[in-house]
Formats: C-alpha cells, sequence, structure tokens
C-alpha cells in the first residue's frame, strides 16, 4: 500500500477550505450587490456597541454579519485542517506548510476586510480582499491536490515547450483576474451608495478585460490542441478542455453583463466564475505532471525452514 492510500482527515477538510473559500468570495458579492458593505458600520464589533448585529441595522447587517461568521468558520476548517495535517501519520512537511499557510492568511483577512469597513469601502482595499481570496484559493487547491500523491519530485507528462505555454496561460489569467478587480472598482454595484470609486473610465478598463480574456482564450485552445497533437496524457488535455469551457461560460457571462447594464445575479455569477477560472487553470497546471506516491518496500518473505531437516545428533557408538 501507498502512503497516500491510507485515508485521513486532511484531504476532505482540504477539499472543504477550497470550498469555504469559493464561498467567502460569493457571499462577499452578495455583500457588495446588495449594498451592504457597511451592515456592519465598524470592525471588529458590528455596531460600537455589539459585535453582532442589531435589529436597528436591517437586513444588511445581516448579510454582512453573515460574511463575518462564514469568515470565523473558514479559519474554523483551516485550523482542523492544520491539527489534521500534524496527527497524519507518516507526518508530511509539505501538507503542514500548506496547511499552515492556509491557515495564517485567515486572521489577514479579516484585517484587510475591517480595513475595508474603516476606510468605507476603499476600491482598492475591497480589490486587494478579493486578491488574497484568490491567493486562498490557491493554496488550498494545493493542499488538496497534495493529499492524493506522494512527496517524491514532480514529473513532467509533457515537453517544456508546452509547460511554458500553460505558466504564460496561468500568468495572463492572474491578469485576467486582477484587471476584472480594476473593472469592478470603476463600476457600479460598490456595497454602499456613498461609497468611492477608482475614478479609471469603465468602458477603457473593460475593454482592456476583453482583450485579456480574447488573449486567454486563444492560448487556452492553442495548448488544447497541442496536447492533443502530442498524445499528451489524456488526463492532461481533458483539464485543458474544461479550461476552455469554463472560461468560454465566463466570458458569456461576462459579454451579457456588460451589455445589460450589469444586473446583479449576473455579476454574482461572474465573481463565482472567476473563483472557477482559476481553479480550472490550477487544474490545467497540476495535469501537465506527477509527482508519484512512494511504495512501502515489501518485507523479504521468512525462510521456509519447514522443509529443511533438522540437524541430527551422531549415533552413539556401541
Amino acid at each position: 500500500m501507498t502512503e497516500v492510500s491510507k485515508p485521513t482527515l486532511v484531504r476532505p477538510l482540504a477539499l472543504a477550505s477550497l470550498i469555504a473559500n469559493i464561498g467567502l468570495v460569493v457571499t462577499g458579492a452578495a455583500v457588495r450587490l446588495t449594498g451592504s458593505g457597511l451592515g456592519c458600520p465598524t470592525w471588529p464589533r458590528c455596531t460600537d456597541q455589539s459585535y453582532t448585529t442589531t435589529q436597528e441595522m436591517g437586513v444588511h447587517g445581516v448579510i454582512e454579519f453573515g460574511n463575518r461568521l462564514l469568515g470565523i468558520a473558514l479559519g474554523l476548517i483551516a485550523l482542523a485542517t492544520f491539527v489534521a495535517a500534524l496527527l497524519h501519520k507518516p507526518r508530511r512537511r509539505s501538507l503542514v506548510l500548506l496547511s499552515l499557510a492556509a491557515g495564517l492568511s485567515i486572521p489577514g483577512q479579516g484585517v484587510i476586510g475591517g480595513i475595508t469597513v474603516l476606510t468605507d469601502l476603499n476600491p482598492w482595499v475591497v480589490g486587494l480582499h478579493f486578491l488574497l481570496s484568490m491567493a486562498l484559493i490557491a493554496v488550498t487547491y494545493a493542499l488538496w491536490q497534495r493529499t492524493k500523491e506522494g512527496d517524491a519530485p514532480t514529473r513532467p507528462l509533457v515537453a517544456r515547450p508546452l509547460r511554458h505555454l500553460a505558466g504564460f496561460m496561468t500568468v495572463v489569467s492572474a491578469a485576467v483576474i486582477v484587471v476584472g478587480v480594476i473593472v469592478t472598482g470603476s463600476g457600479p454595484h460598490a456595497g454602499d451608495e456613498d461609497a468611492k470609486r477608482t475614478g479609471l473610465d469603465p468602458a477603457e478598463v473593460s475593454q482592456a478585460h476583453a482583450d485579456l480574456v480574447f488573449l486567454l482564450i486563444g492560448l487556452s485552445v492553442a495548448l488544447w490542441f497541442a496536447l492533443r497533437a502530442v498524445n499528451a496524457p489524456p488526463a492532461a488535455v481533458r483539464a485543458a478542455a474544461l479550461f476552455v469551457a469554463v472560461e468560454l461560460a465566463q466570458g458569456l457571462i461576462g459579454f451579457v453583463q456588460y451589455f445589460t447594464h450589469l444586473p446583479v445575479i449576473l455579476v454574482g455569477a461572474h465573481m463565482l466564475g472567476a473563483c472557477l477560472v482559476w481553479v480550472a487553470t490550477l487544474h490545467v497546471l497540476w495535469r501537465l505532471r506527477d509527482r508519484p506516491a512512494p511504495v512501502s518496500p515489501t518485507p523479504p518473505a521468512p525462510a521456509d525452514t519447514a522443509a529443511e531437516p533438522l540437524p541430527q545428533s551422531p549415533a552413539p557408538v556401541a
């Protein structure tokens, strides 16, 4: 039996942490899209007198406080994942470090969230809050994948030019997300009607975002065709095809929301789509290499002593 085939709590907890981080982005989008960004007008308290929302804060307080509660739940999941990694036998350094990184990022999220409230939803701080969530998604995805593989050095499954193409595609995917954050900061749905915007021209920033999306689609389609042409492992081809499908769906939502003047439902779907595009990007990278699990050495079979005659004592001399 290999080391990673043993049942462990780290794997489901890592998956729960990944899903919870995506959920935090979605609930954060709900806070902004419903104008609940200052539903709890201070931090770390919800009001000057209470850590929880009050009746006077109305539905906006409930939405904002609910998002804060999810952040606490996320921290508990991260703590449980770290403890499970420490207790894993044999202890694996990679799992401990990744779970620790995920756990330490949670307080950082809380602090940035607090600064967001205290700066009256400064769009640049709001964007940083989102980008940290993307980093956390990358860490928790890596942790989840590492629970399914060994600790041997990685082994590339495709030629170097294809790996370079995938790396460039990843950089462009990250750029699409960053510019998308800037688009959000320059448009409506600020989280509060009095919140400031970046002052950038929404049309120009949106055009830059769309240009990067077209570049990303071209790179991903090229990678998919190239992997098929060289008979890459089926898992790698499927990952590239999945990435193309996810980004095409995300691009369709983006264009429809732009030309329909940013309806709340589509904007929320686009935020979820950004997370899925990022996960699909990471999925491609992971399928272009593997890390074989170390096989436990098989102990030598015991000698068959039953077939060997026992030594005989010499016969007595008369």
